[in-house]
């Protein structure tokens, strides 16, 4: 049966990430334009950088309960066999699509960081009054690395559970049937 320790230090780690990728995005750098230096240069005013912080610790803490999520599981592929059926076929499932949303969430925090930590110093040329000629993330990216990490959370358990089952399960009887190898 699926480990209760296993499966609470994963949820554990898995929600402080989706908590912090949801922080990351409410707490997005927003830029303004300074005053004019006396050269007549202007340039970009960022109010915070938290959220470059919280997306890269969303990062780790979601790598990590993946690592022990696999490591638990054996990462599907060493150990022995699991017995056929319905259970190896659920956990097969969610393995491939534990590990695409998992991707795909490490990918949107990834980038939301490395966006959200660039800044524009000076604004040269023209530019309209409307349109912020300053460096900013759009909105959404932390969002969807926290909804991919939510999604992530769910496929790893689901695969859990079912690699337990599967692994608790009675290996099939072979009968020995078909063709003999033996000389007539």
């Amino acid at each position: 049966m699926a480990s209760i320790v296993v499966i609470g230090l994963v949820l554990l780690l898995d929600i402080l990430a989706f908590v912090l990728a949801i922080g990351a995005e409410r707490r997005r750098s927003t830029a303004q334009l300074g005053e004019a230096e006396p050269g007549g240069r202007r340039y970009c005013v960022y109010d915070t950088d938290a959220s470059t912080w919280y997306g890269v610790s969303a990062l780790a803490l979601l790598l990590v309960g993946q690592a022990v999520a696999m490591a638990a599981s054996r990462c599907f592929c060493c150990g022995r066999a699991l017995s056929p059926g319905r259970w190896r076929f659920f956990s097969g499932l969610f393995f491939v699509l534990c590990w695409l949303t998992f991707m795909i969430a490490e990918v949107c925090l990834l980038a939301g960081s490395v966006r959200n930590a660039y800044h524009t110093k000076y604004v040269s040329g023209y530019y309209n009054e409307g349109a912020l000629p300053c460096a900013m993330l759009r909105r959404g990216v932390f969002a969807a690395g926290a909804a991919f990490a939510f999604l992530t959370t769910l496929f790893v358990m689901l695969h859990y559970v079912f690699y337990s089952k599967a692994r608790a399960a009675p290996p099939p009887i072979i009968n020995g049937g078909g063709i003999g190898m033996t000389r007539i």
